[in-house]
């Protein structure tokens, strides 16, 4: 990082003071929100491989104004203080924008997963689990983790477990994390809910031509080209459905190995099988390759989706940066300078706060149904397509009847009677929980003439929902 650009926490400060100062908040609420609440440091030693070796961990409280808090945790040798503050304020502004009843947290462990084997991860996992437990910042009912940049299911079982064994008593236990695998307590749509909420995002930004007008975008997503940084689990699943489901053309990905390009677009799929069985982009079939590098995010499309890490858009690379729309897979992939940049030459950024709350969104389902103690749609499912049936049934007796003969599709019946599964429910609360979080931003973008940007919007519905639980608490 160059001694002149801001760090993640300075980025995400700057951005969260600029829509605040457009607001008329109470003395000193202002401070109170932004604030992170505390941050608790662990440093815990695992005997592996004939030695005692000393991790560090974080786990940090951004604000407690509703709990339980919730935010993900990443396994990598970057993970600091600042860091992790910066997430977990993110996780609050992201959770009241999206309306799901939670406080911000976020949490890391400095730690290299490729370095250990798995039986050594897990427990590595299960005595950080212990750790955090040890100060409440793991419970069903005040810190709920999720997954992150190098965790995932299996982590997320392993922590599960460990909360278990140490709270044998809590009938609650499953709810202590989110993001499990679908055995042990997980939801249907958990693993692609980021990628399919940010495709959701921008299925709803283009529904409406004003905001396409603002981007200098005409026409639907059908056809787009996509620059994607990062084809992790998020960018491969938001690169996956925009080619096979919009029709868009992927084509620029940009990974740690390098960029691969191809005008006519990259088989997603394909390109993921070959990651996973070299270990990189380079040498993939029909596509140039550039070595290492974030070039590939300046190369010539209409939407740039960086899914990767933070402060890749900076004041630096800003000025090149072609797309006309960039929506933020990644948390804080546009520093506060880069930022201001894209908004003075037009290009509209729909924000990380909005854009990739898609999984905070289904871990939220996934909260409900631990605690529920049953799965989304066992009730209604079966009742639902008995009455879909029935109205079937009578339409045709009906047609049988009368004069005029005619019959329902084959596809249309099969279609109308069968009731919702999880999966359809979790994509059906996710995709309205994204099409009315950005129905707000926008009001505030075009209803409000001091605010010129999708982020301000955001900051300032967040601030907004935090402050009234604030007066509502009496604060």
């Amino acid at each position: 990082m160059s001694m002149n650009q801001p760090s993640f926490r300075d980025s995400v400060d700057r951005m969260f003071t600029h829509a605040a100062s457009l607001m008329d908040l109470p003395p000193g609420l202002e401070e109170k929100i932004r604030v992170c609440n505390s941050t608790y440091t662990v440093r815990f030693g695992v005997r592996l491989r004939g030695a005692i070796h000393t991790f560090t961990g974080y786990r940090s409280v951004h604000s407690e104004h509703m709990e339980p808090v919730k935010g993900g945790i990443r396994y990598a040798m970057a993970v600091n203080q600042d860091e992790v503050e910066a997430l977990a304020a993110l996780m609050t502004y992201k959770c009241a924008l999206v309306e799901v009843p939670f406080g911000g947290s976020k949490g890391g462990l400095r730690i290299n997963p490729r370095d250990w084997n798995e039986d050594e991860l897990e427990r590595i996992t299960r005595r950080f689990t212990y750790e955090l437990s040890r100060r409440s910042l793991i419970s069903p009912s005040q810190n709920v983790p999720a997954p992150d940049m190098g965790t995932g299911e299996r982590e997320m079982a392993w922590m599960a477990d460990a909360y278990k064994r140490l709270h044998p008593d809590d009938i609650n236990a499953k709810a202590c994390v989110t993001g499990k695998p679908v055995t042990i307590g997980g939801i249907q749509g958990r693993v692609e809910a980021t990628g399919r909420g940010i495709q959701y995002a921008l299925r709803e930004f283009f529904r409406h031509p004003e905001a396409l007008k603002r981007a200098g975008i005409s026409g639907d997503l059908s056809g787009k080209r996509v620059v994607v940084q990062g084809l992790g689990n998020v960018g491969y699943h938001v690169a996956k459905f925009l080619q096979e489901e919009d029709g868009c053309a992927i084509v620029t990905v940009v990974e740690y190995n390098g960029t691969v390009h191809n005008p006519d677009g990259l088989d997603v799929e394909a390109l993921k099988t070959h990651i996973r069985e070299t270990g990189g982009v380079e040498n993939f079939p029909g596509a140039s390759f550039r070595p290492a590098g974030l070039e590939g995010l300046e190369d010539d499309c209409d939407i740039l989706i960086p899914a990767a890490v933070e402060s890749v858009i900076t004041q630096e690379n800003a000025p090149r940066i072609r797309a006309r729309l960039v929506i933020e897979a990644a948390n804080g992939p546009t520093t506060s300078e880069g930022d201001q940049i894209l908004k003075d030459r037009g290009i509209v950024v729909i924000p990380d706060m909005f854009a990739n709350a898609g999984g905070v969104t289904v871990s939220y389902f996934e909260w409900v149904k631990n605690l529920s103690q049953i799965s989304l749609g066992r009730l209604e499912r079966r009742h639902e397509e008995a009455r879909n049936r029935l109205l079937v049934a009578e339409i045709e007796r009906l047609s049988a009847a009368s004069e005029v003969k005619w019959s329902l599709s084959d596809g249309f019946k099969e279609a109308y009677m069968r009731g919702a599964d999880e999966l359809q429910l979790v994509r059906s609360g996710l995709d309205d929980t994204m099409r009315e979080s950005y129905m707000k931003m926008q009001e505030v973008w075009f209803g409000n003439d001091r605010v010129d940007d999708l982020r301000t919007a955001a900051f300032v519905v967040a601030i907004r929902r935090i402050a009234k639980v604030y007066g509502s608490l009496g604060l």
